[in-house]
């Protein structure tokens, strides 16, 4: 049995879930910026239209956006990561295999279905009337086939916005393949696709019947998985359980540059307990941190430093207090003042799972029990109430070191204070 595998992607996803709850933007050229409004990260199709990249820097373009009435709204990432819950839990309805590959993706595994089609033209359709986002599907018999078809119903409107390569013959599909840039497939990088093009590999067509062998040489059993991929035959599988993470990061740029031991204290302590709810939501144990902190580079003028410390803990742990005390003590041990600071941030290493703690001789339970107990109606707390209801004293209130968000919306279905009034 053939296998069919559907790929569904939420179009132009944050600029969408901007227009939820602002009509008025509808129709108009919108652009969602990075963390302290530094670079372009979603563009609505009216920016595209225009011809704008993505990955640029809003003060390059505010000429262009001044000209042609271009919209910039900061990131509001509380309200993204609700609407794709929503968009997942929708998708998890209509299929149980389900692979969430990103913020606005999920793989489907539609293989036995009759008419997916049909059936994915339903998908479509209800998340549009239920959540409001408008999304696209490809479907083929492989992963990168269905990347690949999800390219094609954004690209060509006689789709409508569903692409099933599985339902094409051979001599369709190739010619579709035929005017696809090799560089859209799915795996291959900007480097690989500079040699593939050397090689006079330059669409995803060539790339499928290129020889294996000679693909293997030169780029590696990954490049192989890719044609054999491209050829119908699925080797990469679809992960129904996300993996947990091996190093949890957490990192922002500041609003403003900091100087000050204390600001960057705040800074460092704000991004460990975030670093630690990350990890006690994927049930696991930190052994070490790193800390790092960093100077503008872009900025040749002023004196340049950017340390980075990692200590390993005495013993693993998920408790935000355990872990803030040392990444001070990393922190204090790597701060030079006269310096300028962009950036901070800390990463969670050594990672395991909370039921493989390693078991000493000495080992506290009662107070590991505690901890638990205390960090578990934390998370409660704050999952009810709202991020931050409750926190350390060391994060500071004011922080004026946040980043930049000067053009940010509402939380319209997180927060009650922020809820949308229809008048």
């Amino acid at each position: 049995m053939q296998r069919s595998i559907a790929l569904v992607d939420c179009n132009n996803f944050y600029v969408s879930c901007e227009r939820l709850f602002q009509p008025k933007l509808e129709g108009k050229p919108v652009v969602v910026l990075s963390n302290n409004d530094g670079c372009v990260v979603s563009r609505s199709q009216e920016v595209k239209d225009l011809g704008l990249k993505m990955g640029v820097p809003w003060f390059q373009m505010k000429g262009l956006a001044k000209r042609h009435g271009i919209i910039a709204l900061s990131s509001n990432y509380t309200l993204y990561a609700d609407i794709s819950n929503r968009v997942m839990r929708l998708l998890s309805q209509y299929c149980p295999d389900q692979e969430i590959y990103s913020i606005d993706e999920s793989f489907l595994d539609l293989t036995g279905m009759t008419d997916t089609t049909q059936y994915a033209q339903t998908i479509r359709c209800t998340i549009k009337q239920c959540v409001g986002i408008p999304v696209c599907v490809g479907i083929g018999p492989s992963k990168t086939l269905a990347k690949l078809a999800n390219h094609v119903a954004k690209k060509q409107k006689q789709y409508h916005s569903v692409c099933d390569f599985n339902a094409m013959t051979v001599r369709i599909l190739d010619n579709l393949l035929a005017n696809i840039d090799v560089g859209e497939v799915w795996g291959v990088g900007r480097r690989s696709t500079a040699r593939l093009q050397e090689m006079g590999i330059t669409t995803a067509l060539e790339l499928k019947y290129s020889p294996a062998k000679r693909v293997r040489a030169e780029f590696g059993v990954v490049m192989e998985r890719i044609v054999a991929e491209l050829n119908g035959v699925a080797c990469i599988g679809l992960d129904e359980i996300t993996p947990p993470r091996q190093q949890i990061i957490c990192s922002r740029s500041f609003g403003m540059s900091v100087s000050l031991l204390d600001d960057l204290e705040q800074a460092v302590i704000t991004y460990t307990t975030r670093a630690a709810e990350k990890l006690r939501s994927q049930q696991s144990l930190a052994g070490g941190i790193q800390v790092y902190i960093r100077t503008n580079p872009h900025k040749e003028s002023e004196s340049q430093y950017q340390p980075t410390t990692l200590l390993p803990l005495f013993e693993h742990t998920d408790d935000t207090r355990l872990l803030c005390r040392a990444a001070l003590s990393g922190l204090r041990l790597i701060y030079r003042s006269g310096y300028a600071y962009q950036k901070a941030g800390v990463m969670l290493t050594e990672i395991i799972p909370i039921v493989a703690r390693p078991r000493t001789l000495f080992e506290d339970v009662a107070a590991q029990q505690k901890s638990a107990s205390l960090m578990a109606t934390l998370d409660r707390i704050n999952h009810r109430m709202g991020s931050g209801t409750l926190q350390l004293l060391g994060e500071g209130v004011r922080k004026s070191w946040s980043m930049k968000r000067e053009n940010v919306s509402k939380r319209y279905t997180t927060e009650w204070d922020e809820l949308a009034v229809v008048r």
